[in-house]
């Protein structure tokens, strides 16, 4: 059987967003294409990012290279990156090393089933990933353009006066957290036994320097 890993990624680093689908569905076609799985590769984290800012896509690369495998599982082009210049570098990392990739929703692979490129890979990831960009930068024109409007009309933005909570507040609210900190629990560990958010954990950790 082939070798194959699957790449995985959410934007949010909370328990808000999950990879589970992404998973599962890459494993019903791992199954289906009688692909091995050797190891999944689960990252939280904005796609937005720089390769070298995100450390899983790193060591899930590292680990396709010094491992020789076939093909890298993606459920989608977005999950990859949404930057098409950083999408693009992945890529020919990846035809360098004769890394084959899958993005399962657009039915594309890099390397063809007889092994030679798939040449209108490239143009289809510059022109979506384009098409993406633009649109980012429409979303975030007309959002800027709504809060100039809101301000020029005598609105004013941020938190309500009063709506911030002290930091006495805090450590007193989220006191068995704070112990559990202080104890050396990680912070998944910490997050599991008080029912609260991974995000909202790393976010006292940090305020409180535990």
């Amino acid at each position: 059987m082939r070798s194959a890993v699957i790449y995985a990624r959410v934007s949010s680093s909370g328990d808000r967003q999950s990879t589970d689908r992404q998973v599962f569905d890459l494993r019903e076609f791992a199954n289906r294409n009688e692909y091995q799985i050797i190891k999944i590769f689960d990252e939280h984290i904005s796609g937005a990012k720089k390769n070298e800012e995100r450390p899983v896509l790193q060591e899930c690369l590292d680990f396709c290279e010094t491992d020789k495998i076939d093909i890298i599982l993606v459920s989608e082009l977005s999950r990859l990156g949404r930057n098409v210049d950083e999408v693009l570098a992945t890529v020919k990392r990846c035809k360098d090393h004769k890394i084959n990739i899958h993005f399962q929703k657009e039915g594309l692979s890099l390397f063809q089933p007889n092994g030679s490129k798939n040449p209108f890979l490239n143009i289809f990831i510059s022109i979506l990933g384009t098409v993406a960009e633009m649109e980012r930068e429409n979303i975030y024109f007309r959002l800027k353009s709504g809060r100039d409007k809101f301000v020029a009309d005598g609105g004013k933005l941020g938190r309500k006066e009063g709506s911030t909570k002290s930091k006495e507040q805090k450590a007193e609210e989220y006191k068995n957290v704070l112990r559990e900190l202080r104890r050396g629990t990680s912070v998944r560990r910490t997050a599991k036994l008080c029912d609260i958010s991974h995000s909202t954990v790393e976010r006292l950790k940090k305020e409180f320097e535990l």
